[in-house]
């Protein structure tokens, strides 16, 4: 089992239902890519790091007999895996370069598509999933538009451009998903027979 997949066991944390105004992002300074080829070889790695704990959490989700959700993140690690797929087709590569130089400058500790472990709940449903998913989609947007903006070479500039306008597609893909599911009720995370734990 995955560190990922572990943490979505635990029942006393709920995901977070935020909004993505309740999580503001860090405004530290963002150094752009030198070339076409390290933007492209950083875009890659958020789509591959994305489709990864989105399948982790698909596992842990169907671990869980929660296969609404799970086919839900399934979905979306598919998505993710098209995404990284495309990059490569349009770069030619035939296997994933080496990252630039350097820590990459994500908000935070993450990947800006990729949800942390402790924000998933093995009784969260669509609503909550989705959530997250719009959460991760407008991260990348955001980041595009930073790297968009600092960027002094012009063909990572356009490049950063496109995938921003790409995110927002996604954005508005995911809030159209939202309009579909319901809204939880207040007790959705109350178990009347919680898993037991054993070393």
């Amino acid at each position: 089992m995955t560190p990922a997949a572990k943490k979505t066991t635990a029942p006393a944390r709920r995901p977070a239902a935020r909004t993505t105004a309740a999580k503001a992002p860090r405004r530290s300074a963002v150094k752009a890519p030198r070339t076409l080829n390290e933007f492209m070889a950083l875009a890659l790695a958020m789509e591959t790091e994305a489709a990864a704990r989105y399948a982790e959490f698909a596992d842990a989700m169907e671990m869980h007999n929660n296969l609404e959700v799970a086919a839900l993140f399934r979905k979306m690690a598919d998505i993710e895996g098209r995404h990284a797929a495309q990059i490569m087709a349009e770069m030619g590569w035939k296997e994933p370069p080496a990252m630039p130089p350097g820590k990459a400058t994500w908000e935070g500790f993450e990947a800006p598509e990729t949800t942390p472990g402790d924000e998933v709940h093995y009784l969260m449903q669509p609503w909550h999933a989705l959530q997250l998913a719009l959460q991760n989609e407008e991260r990348a947007e955001r980041f595009f538009g930073r790297l968009a903006r600092a960027a002094t070479v012009a063909t990572v500039k356009k490049a950063a451009r496109e995938l921003e306008a790409e995110e927002r597609e996604h954005v508005d893909l995911v809030k159209a998903w939202l309009k579909k599911v319901p809204k939880p009720d207040s007790d959705w995370a109350n178990d009347p027979d919680p898993p037991s734990y054993t070393d």
